[in-house]
């Protein structure tokens, strides 16, 4: 049974979790993770949440059944998924291809997609009814690397829910390999795009060069005092979902000359206008360095490191740029969107390059909270919304919470061209309402804040 801590009152009903195997035999190995992959950020599980109307041409068709025989059919080319991370020698990550399987929850609820509303969206306070959290899952290594739940809802739709281990792949290469099973459970005998595991590309060098400087880990010898934001597990953080529309957009660009607002992209826009207003809400020591760090994907010509289509492991790098907090939220907003491009303009092979030699000579750290380090990952864009397994596109796909502190953009709704972005955001309690009063001045029309969650239960991984 599940229970809501919002009005609306349902059960959910569910069948013990079983494993789901590759439908053929696959093979016995091991495979190494790249550094990216070792890090400290990527050790976390990571919830997702997609929501399906009912499709009149599918009305006799379970879509427990069809999602369950798909994925065990695509875990036959991504065999690696079945297995179970291990740890080598020094603490260095690897797959262990032994087809266990990954976890498979079958279940139902006596509610309707329009009754359930907006609660799907970040950070959905539902996550517990349509993702059970199997008891003794939540480690990184031996456990399965993914659990999956569909859910029937009473009005014909579902929801498909997933849990992964970060260390297998990122938002795009989920996204690929998800698609495949949407292609499988469609009718398709493969994948459109074979899956292809090759890491050597994000191993270190033979001799190894750390050619940038990497603000996002910080010194080796950093120390996180200067932090205000110590840890997830600080009591007084509090996480509150915050909705730009398409019209609060536009007029946040009113704030830039011309030249910028014509050509920054939206994630850049709304990243300048959290981070400013942010470090204005923490009131920090105006010689304080702050810093912000971008999720940023190294595939395509852009980034020019030549990651072969099909790869789905971690391809991200998460380049920082810091000012110091005077400078911050005394300059215009165009010096904060513009420190925000010069990062997100950090990633090319070079850089990426430097930073898997970083983490090889300093043993995969974690990202550093000093200096108030702001985490934004833009999920708007990496596909994870064109996941079909023949009941069309879902009309919310996305992270379910933050995680980490790391917080994220995803779209109000995947069915519209013109969308809202929404944006969970991780503050102590006693800065937040200086942060909306800061953040709906600089985008003329209110930005609305459409969850409150006044506890650090949303920052559980």
């Amino acid at each position: 049974m599940g229970s809501s801590p919002i009005s609306l009152l349902f059960q959910v009903k569910r069948l013990e979790p079983d494993l789901v195997t590759p439908a053929s035999p696959t093979p016995c190995e091991q495979k190494i993770l790249s550094e990216i992959d070792n890090q400290e950020a990527l050790r976390i599980q990571a919830p997702f949440i997609w929501s399906y109307t009912s499709n009149p041409s599918s009305k006799e068709i379970d879509p427990v059944q069809v999602i369950r025989n798909a994925l065990s059919r695509s875990l036959v080319y991504y065999y690696p998924l079945a297995g179970r991370v291990r740890e080598g020698p020094n603490k260095k990550l690897m797959v262990d291809c032994n087809g266990e399987g990954v976890l498979f929850i079958e279940a139902e609820a006596d509610v309707t997609l329009e009754q359930l509303g907006g609660t799907l969206q970040p950070p959905c306070p539902l996550l517990e009814d349509f993702l059970y959290d199997v008891p003794g899952t939540n480690d990184i290594v031996g456990t399965p690397l993914l659990i999956v739940q569909v859910t029937r809802l009473k009005c014909g739709g579902f929801i498909f829910a997933m849990r992964l281990n970060h260390t297998m792949f990122d938002a795009v290469g989920l996204a690929q390999f998800l698609n495949a099973v949407g292609e499988i459970a469609r009718g398709a005998h493969a994948p459109s795009i074979p899956p292809i595991w090759e890491r050597e590309i994000l191993n270190a060098r033979e001799l190894p060069q750390v050619t940038y400087m990497h603000h996002e880990y910080g010194d080796e010898n950093e120390s996180q005092a200067g932090s205000v934001i110590v840890s997830m597990d600080q009591p007084d953080l509090i996480q509150r979902c915050f909705y730009f529309s398409p019209k609060g957009i536009k007029s946040a660009r009113k704030h830039l000359p011309p030249n910028l607002s014509n050509t920054c992209s939206t994630f850049e826009l709304i990243t300048g206008c959290l981070w400013k207003c942010r470090t204005i809400a923490l009131a920090m020591n105006p010689n304080e360095a702050v810093r912000v760090s971008l999720v940023v994907n190294a595939r395509g010509k852009r980034n020019n490191l030549n990651v072969p289509l099909g790869f789905y492991g971690n391809a991200i790098g998460f380049p920082s740029v810091v000012s110091t907090a005077e400078l911050l939220c005394n300059s215009p907003l165009e010096y904060a969107v513009q420190l925000v491009r010069e990062a997100k303009n950090k990633m090319n092979e070079d850089y990426i390059k430097s930073v898997v030699d970083l983490l090889a000579l300093r043993g995969w750290p974690p990202l550093t909270l000093a200096g108030n380090n702001f985490i934004l990952s833009d999920n708007t864009r990496t596909g994870v919304g064109e996941v079909d397994f023949g009941w069309g596109k879902p009309i919310i796909a996305g992270p379910a919470k933050s995680v980490n502190l790391i917080s994220f953009y995803v779209r109000d709704t995947n069915q519209e061209k013109d969308y809202g972005i929404l944006v969970p955001m991780c503050l102590p309690f006693w800065c937040m309402e200086k942060f909306e009063q800061e953040l709906k001045r600089i985008t003329i029309e209110p930005v609305e804040v459409i969850s409150k969650q006044d506890s650090n239960t949303c920052l559980d991984a």
